[in-house]
């Protein structure tokens, strides 16, 4: 009796260890979607076309949003997709909202921002940036039919009802306009495009991607561009567009050697591309 207690007690030993063999495995394979090696981890707003968007399937090349029904499309999906395909990594979208996106990439929560950012110094404290994947100018998106549609300088705009994205540099440059009225700044272009329809505002400061994808989706938008000395006077930088990262992160490095794969033509060809794509205007 004893000794089948004895090996009664030994089998049971033997499965508990096998058990939390198991339990150990599925443990480290956890760690390891979570640490970011098999998968890359991108934040963006998907909503500012036609950088990013939110939309119903998965057509022209759109990726599904992690814990989301809907997919994510526009020009930072591809770059991400290129990213991703280079480093032999899946790529995973989480939509956040924009002040969401560097707290998101300090806490881990996301591997990288690939979402219209501009690397500008204040963000540098913060965070990393890649090499820059895309370079714009500033305009500004009016209506089609409205009192300023005839714009060619900034100074037309003086007494207007403008604003721009909270936290950017579209908002700060508003102050060069003389006798502008600068409205409350928005959370998201959604808005603001809606509140220019409304006549809640008579435009607001945007890049050139996003005023032709504005134009574009709707008739009653329209962008102004304005001539060299009559515009907005700002660093390069504030309308660059690049991978936010990580400080002293390793992925900077394998990042960049995936954008050098990307020529300047193809860079242009796919932004068309994804102004074609973008979802027509609700």
């Amino acid at each position: 009796m004893k000794k089948s207690m004895g090996l009664f007690t030994a089998m049971m030993l033997v499965l508990v260890l096998a058990l939390a063999a198991c339990s150990s495995g599925d443990s480290k394979k956890s760690e390891s979607s979570v640490d970011g090696k098999d998968t890359f981890t991108v934040g963006m707003e998907a909503g500012y076309a036609p950088f990013n968007w939110t939309q119903k399937d998965d057509s022209n090349g759109a990726v599904k949003i992690d814990g989301n029904a809907e997919y994510a499309g526009g020009y930072d999906v591809q770059i991400a997709k290129k990213i991703a395909d280079s480093m032999g990594k899946k790529l995973v979208i989480v939509k956040t909202e924009w002040d969401g996106l560097i707290p998101g990439l300090i806490s881990g929560k996301i591997d990288a921002v690939i979402a219209g950012m501009s690397p500008t110094p204040e963000r540098k404290k913060s965070v990393d940036f890649s090499d820059i994947y895309y370079a714009s100018n500033l305009v500004m998106v009016v209506k089609s039919d409205g009192k300023y549609a005839d714009a060619t300088s900034i100074d037309d705009f003086s007494g207007a009802k403008i604003t721009g994205q909270l936290n950017t540099s579209h908002y700060t440059v508003i102050d060069q306009i003389k006798g502008v009225k600068k409205e409350t700044a928005a959370d998201n272009f959604s808005a603001m495009r809606v509140a220019l329809e409304s006549g809640k505002i008579d435009g607001y400061v945007s890049e050139r991607p996003e005023g032709i994808s504005a134009s574009a989706a709707n008739d009653k938008y329209k962008m102004i561009e304005f001539k060299d000395g009559s515009g907005f006077k700002a660093d390069p930088v504030e309308s660059s567009i690049a991978v936010g990262v990580k400080k002293d992160s390793e992925l900077t490095k394998e990042i960049n050697k995936a954008l050098e794969k990307i020529t300047e033509e193809e860079r242009q060809q796919l932004m068309e591309t994804e102004i074609k794509n973008q979802p027509a205007a609700k």
